[in-house]
């Protein structure tokens, strides 16, 4: 298909790079797939690529490296797949220039729809931060159209969920106690029952956002306060 994006593979367990190039030339895509990083860079100086998968514990140069040198002349999306599952490894990936991280075993629905939501974002224009629209860790939500995302996947929530997300969206990280969500959401004054219902209504919300990508948290409890988009 001549308008397919192109991705780049680079694992240097040839199953698993192969499953991914399998999964992926499944969905659409064009695959270039490489068993090491110095290859890719090889190819990276000849080849333009839409998004980059890979992994990080590799002999020779590491992912890390590999992303680090990557980042030095492009700003092509670049979508960590490992099995290294610290939280210190997650953020060297994304002060390396990760756009995001994956962690092994994946799901292989999660992995497509991480995927479509970096070129979608890759190719959205300059001014897409339109008023009404909120984003944070690839959570998405369009205010004027009242629809909501995670990883460009629809998330189908109640009116409450939803103002709930907004709130914790606004917030831009920092943490919402449960009486102020509760005032804000059902326009009510918080009473003795409030936390519950704000709690069962976060659980809901977390389950629906699990559905979609089990690998992390999206909403966290901070305890004595509330709740932030972690």
């Amino acid at each position: 298909m001549a308008d397919a994006k192109t991705i780049a593979v680079c694992d240097d367990e040839a199953a698993i790079a192969d499953l991914v190039a399998q999964l992926l030339v499944g969905s659409g895509f064009e695959v270039r797939t490489f068993y090491a990083a110095a290859d890719l860079l090889a190819a990276d100086d000849r080849e333009a690529f839409d998004l980059v998968v890979l992994d990080i514990m590799m002999p020779g140069m590491d992912g890390f490296a590999c992303c680090r040198e990557l980042r030095r002349a492009s700003s092509v999306p670049i979508i960590f797949l490992t099995a290294k599952d610290e939280e210190i490894d997650k953020v060297v990936g994304f002060e390396l220039g990760a756009d995001d991280y994956v962690v092994k075993p994946f799901k292989p629905r999660e992995l497509l729809a991480r995927v479509r939501a970096r070129l979608r974002r890759s190719a959205a224009p300059a001014d897409d931060a339109r008023a009404g629209l909120l984003e944070a860790r690839d959570v998405a939500v369009d205010e004027g159209a009242y629809s909501a995302t995670l990883h460009g996947e629809p998330l189908a929530l109640t009116p409450k969920e939803f103002a709930i997300l907004v709130c914790l969206l606004r917030a831009a990280g920092r943490p919402v106690a449960s009486r102020d969500l509760f005032e804000s959401v059902w326009g009510e004054k918080a009473n003795a029952q409030s936390n519950n219902t704000v709690m069962v209504h976060i659980r809901h919300l977390r389950k629906k956002l699990a559905a979609v990508d089990s690998s992390q948290e999206f909403i966290e409890t901070v305890w004595g306060v509330g709740y932030k988009l972690g």
